[in-house]
């Protein structure tokens, strides 16, 4: 199984990016699915979750109405669309699938099983 987290990059403040997570080994729609992001010297934490379907979503209050997550089944892959990025957006980001389709918990570590390797997003001020 693996997770192929891409997309980070550098980006002024204000601005956007779309991360992507790819999956092999995995059929992803058996699965919800979540981003968490790492900051420096700081724990991993929830940015957003997505039900196996797509139509129900759960985001972290600091990001809430700034990004959205979606997803394509038939492509396998989970998004991330990250607008009005700020510089404490900072970290490096990554996808994980649930052990459940459904996210009857969704924003701890604990309640995912397979973790991408984490891409790098840097918003400049």
């Amino acid at each position: 199984v693996q997770l192929q987290a891409s997309g980070g990059g550098l980006v002024q403040a204000g601005g956007s990016l779309r991360l992507s997570c790819a999956a092999s080994g995995l059929t992803l729609s058996s699965y919800a699915m979540g981003w968490f992001c790492q900051a420096p010297g700081k724990e991993r934490e929830f940015v957003a979750a997505i039900v196996w379907s797509g139509t129900a979503t759960k985001y972290a209050d600091s990001v809430k109405g700034r990004f959205t997550i979606s997803r394509d089944n038939t492509k396998n892959t989970v998004y991330l669309q990250m607008s009005s990025l700020k510089a404490e957006d900072t970290a490096v980001y990554y996808c994980a699938s649930h052990r459940h389709p459904y996210l009857d918990t969704y924003n701890s570590k604990e309640f995912y099983t397979y973790w991408g390797q984490g891409t790098l997003v840097t918003v400049s001020s």
